[in-house]
């Protein structure tokens, strides 16, 4: 994975969602395979060979681990930063950007502890949300609760 998903020199954009993972490696991982491995699983990374990989540019879809930073006073933990482009994701869904970026990736053996610490979603993102059908006094209404948030 480090050679395809660790790119250092990679400069994040406006349109790219940006996670900060905390990643404890396995002995005898290093941290830039550890980041690289968390930006394949979370995001165009797989164990076997699609037939669709023909169909698609990895670079279009793909998660960077693109900073590495260990975490003061913490051993072998790192702060790893992935920039994850728009297209990746379905417009106007948190499940999917959820489950794209934390739903796999917490059961990969090369790591002993992942924690997402941070996440920035970019107004692009953001306003592709059509929010909920009504307002909070409907919901209030709905569920009988007042005066409280």
């Amino acid at each position: 994975y480090k050679l395809t998903y660790y790119t250092p020199e990679y400069e994040t954009k406006d349109t790219d969602i940006l996670a900060a993972f905390r990643v404890t490696p396995q002995p005898g991982v290093p941290p830039e395979e550890a980041g690289a491995a968390v930006a394949a699983e979370s995001s165009t990374g797989t164990w076997t060979t699609v037939w669709t990989d023909g169909l698609t540019s990895l670079d279009r879809y793909k998660g960077r681990c693109y900073h590495i930073e260990p975490v003061v006073g913490e051993k072998d933990q790192y702060i790893c930063y992935v920039a994850y482009p728009l297209d990746l994701f379905e417009e106007g869904s948190v499940t999917n950007m959820f489950t794209s970026i934390v739903g796999n990736v917490f059961g990969f053996k090369a790591l002993r502890a992942l924690r997402l610490e941070d996440l920035r979603i970019p107004v692009a993102y953001v306003k592709t949300f059509q929010g909920p059908p009504h307002g909070i006094q409907v919901e209030r209404d709905k569920l009988n609760k007042y005066g409280r948030p």
